[in-house]
This record gives structure tokens, sequence and C-alpha cells, in this order.
């Protein structure tokens, strides 16, 4: 195996760690001797130990740990977090050899961690497979040099392009427009960001949870734009299924899982990415209506769009959102059709 093909693994190690590590990256490790591996790990949870110590820690005969190449997806860090330094836990293991697929843009890491294993009379590569490395933390790298997060746009259309019907009193329920099982994709999507958010008419004209109830996985925080507090205390997002922020512009309060804060609407986004800050919320995917989604696209405030086009047609209704972009995909998912976006 060659190096791409170590630092693949390590990719393909860290992305079981989708959902569990934010607000830190998902990183994985592997150790090899004489071209095989000896020892490899992710890591798995938030607080706790890092890829490189997993891995290391696996490792059977520590002794060949002074003949090995340890293979990390991102630079090892140098500073006393949750955990302390992996680029001490490298030099005092005596691994002489060190290939990173890329450097970490958090401030307190940012090269810090090569100065410190180079210093130390380590070899350290970088660069190996970086574009697929930065791919696999765009949520964190997004966060770290735009300072705001990373933004996934979602919504579901018919054949002719609406996103919904029209809506009267005498058909205010929800109109599916996918079929049942591709909740399960949608739920997984959901699963792997940190936060959800609609805004004050999908919330009554819905009544979604916003959970991940069809799949095994963590609950997105849950952001509900409501400019007046006008929402009725019974809806499904105000249930404890995971903390709810409710933006808008009469206060500042906490009761519970619900936390109300105050924006100034004239200065939204600005105020949004300092709530997400404050909250560690590293990506948000919107499941607005066209309003909301709308206000993101105008801004250019996305890295990525997922439409999913289902089989009715309403003829009339709320006129779905429009890329101006070629897609980067297209998949089917039994009876739906999934476009991709990226920027």
């Amino acid at each position: 195996m060659n190096h791409e093909s170590y630092l693949q693994r390590c990719i393909d190690l860290a992305l079981n760690g989708a959902g569990n590590v934010s607000p830190n990256p998902m990183v994985g490790a592997v150790v090899v001797h004489n071209n095989t591996i000896i020892g490899e790990g992710y890591h798995q949870q938030y607080g706790e130990a890092h890829a490189e110590v997993n891995a290391i820690n696996s490792v059977k005969d520590k002794l060949l740990l002074s003949k090995a190449t340890i293979y990390v997806s991102l630079e090892p860090c140098a500073h006393y977090g949750k955990t302390p330094p992996c680029s001490d836990l490298i030099i005092e293991s005596k691994i002489p050899n060190v290939i990173i697929g890329c450097k970490d843009p958090f401030a307190k890491v940012a090269g810090k961690g090569i100065e410190k294993l180079k210093k130390a009379g380590v070899n350290v590569t970088v660069g190996v497979l970086e574009k697929e490395c930065l791919d696999l933390n765009k949520r964190f790298f997004t966060f770290h040099e735009k300072k705001r997060p990373y933004i996934i746009l979602k919504w579901a259309q018919s054949q002719d392009g609406f996103i919904d019907k029209k809506r009267t009193d005498s058909c205010p329920t929800i109109n599916w427009i996918t079929q049942p099982n591709t909740k399960q994709i949608t739920h997984k999507w959901r699963s792997e960001e940190d936060a959800i958010l609609i805004g004050k008419n999908t919330a009554i004209n819905d009544n979604p949870e916003l959970t991940t109830r069809a799949v095994n996985g963590k609950n997105p925080i849950r952001i509900v734009i409501d400019k007046k507090l006008e929402l009725p205390n019974d809806l499904k997002i105000f249930n404890n299924g995971s903390k709810t922020i409710v933006l808008n512009e009469l206060k500042n309060e906490e009761k519970g899982s619900i936390l109300c804060k105050k924006v100034n609407f004239s200065s939204f986004f600005d105020d949004l990415w300092s709530i997400c800050a404050e909250n560690d919320i590293l990506s948000i995917i919107i499941e607005g209506g066209a309003f909301t989604l709308n206000q993101f696209i105008e801004k250019e405030l996305w890295d990525e769009a997922r439409i999913l086009t289902g089989k009715p047609f309403f003829a009339e209704g709320v006129i779905a959102p429009k890329m101006n972009q070629e897609p980067t995909e297209q998949i089917t998912f039994g009876k739906d059709l999934i476009t991709y976006y990226k920027k």
C-alpha cells in the first residue's frame, strides 16, 4: 500500500465519528510498520480520546512504534483541550514518521502541531490526499475560516416545481411529496448536522418534530424563526426531543429545553452566526419553506443544496427555490430523485 491508501483508510475511519464529535473535527489515524497496519483508531466522541491516541493504544507491540509511521487525516493538536496534545503523545511514543492529510485551521493548532513534531526530530509529510481530507471536515473548516456554520439547504418539490400546495382551511395538513421511505435518508442527514432551521410558517403548517426518529442518530438542535413569539406552545418542536432555539425580536429567555434568543432582524445573519458560535453549532440544515430558503440563496449563504423531487404534480402552489448553477450529482432513491448542488 502507498501513502494515499493509508490516508484513505484514515478518512474511512474518521467518518465513523460523523454526528458524534462536533464541534471537534472528524479524524482517523493508522500506524504502519513494514507496510502492515499494526494499529488504527478514530475520534469517536467529543471530549474523549483523539484518533492518534486510539490508534497508538491499539498497537499490541509498543516496541514497534519506534520504527513505525503514523498516518493521520488532520494535523495532530499541540494544545491542552479536553485531552492532552496528540503531538506530545507521538513524540513520547518515539514514532519517527508522521504523514498528515491537511493542516488544522483552528487557531490553537494551525501549524503548531507540525512545528512541535519537527522540532522533536520527527519526519513530517503534509498534504497527502489533502483535498479529500479538507472535504472530510468541510463543516469544521467553514466554521473556523468563514466564521459561520456550514449551510445545507434541503427541500422537497413536486414534478412541476412546487414546494407546497396552496394552503386552505379545507386542506390544512402536510402535503407529502416524497415517499415514506425517503425519511430514512433525510433523517440520516439530520443526524449528521448540529442544527436544523425552519421558519414560523413551516412550524405552523407542517408541525414537524425535526428529530431523527427514523434512524439511529443524535437529534440536531432545532432553530425556529418566530419574530413576534406567536407560535403555540403545543407544537412538536417544543417537545423535549431536543433543544430548541427560538429566534425573535422580543426577549432572551431559557426555560427547560427552549432557548429564546433576541436578534436584530436587520442584521439577522450576523446575529445567527453569533448564536451558533455560542452553542457550538458548526453546521445547519435548512428545512424551511420557500421564503426562508430563498433568504439564504439570495445572500449566497449556503454550501450545499439537496433537492428531493417526488412523483406528485401540484399544478399550482408555492414555487420551489431555484438554483442558478448545474447540479453536481443526481441519484434515484426509490421513486424519488435527489439532486445535489455544491458551491
